[in-house]
């Protein structure tokens, strides 16, 4: 058996002031904090993860790929991460987990939702996906509560 890991981060800041968007993490809206500012819905957990896979595959996604679909009206971050889950051929995604950085919304209580919400996108268990979270100690923007902060670790394996 074979065994690859891959890394994805991703950072949006709230949008400040009225906006049309909705906040968006790991796929699902949530209504208690203002969107992230982005070309797309911004999401971060979807972006890191989608950029996890593609340390996997060696095919890019967010960037080109992802600006020429926003370009074409496509902001739903579900769709970048489908593109790079084609792209995984052979291999199988064994376990996830992700690690957020923000001050404002409370992580804790939307984990339950954050966790089936990926493991449904992914076709893994729900057990397969970790979702932690911290404040960061103000240090820096994210800390401070400017936006959010998602750091990801797929592991995938092939026979």
């Amino acid at each position: 058996m074979k065994v690859k890991t891959g890394l994805g981060l991703d950072s949006h800041r709230f949008v400040e002031g009225e906006s049309e968007q909705s906040f968006v993490l790991g796929g699902v809206v949530f209504d208690d904090a203002p969107a992230l500012s982005g070309n797309s819905d911004a999401d971060v957990i979807l972006h890191a993860l989608t950029d996890a896979i593609s340390g996997v595959t060696g095919v890019t996604v967010i960037g080109a790929t992802a600006d020429t679909m926003c370009k074409a009206g496509i902001t739903d971050s579900k769709a970048y991460l489908a593109v790079a889950l084609e792209s995984l051929g052979d291999w199988q995604l064994s376990h996830v987990s992700i690690a957020l950085e923000c001050l404002r919304p409370k992580i804790d209580p939307k984990v339950p939702v954050l966790r089936e919400s990926i493991a449904g996108l992914l076709g893994v268990e729900v057990s397969d996906v970790c979702i932690t979270a911290t404040t960061g100690e103000k240090l820096n923007d994210v800390g401070r509560g400017l936006g959010i902060h998602a750091t990801v670790i797929v592991t995938a394996v092939a026979e």
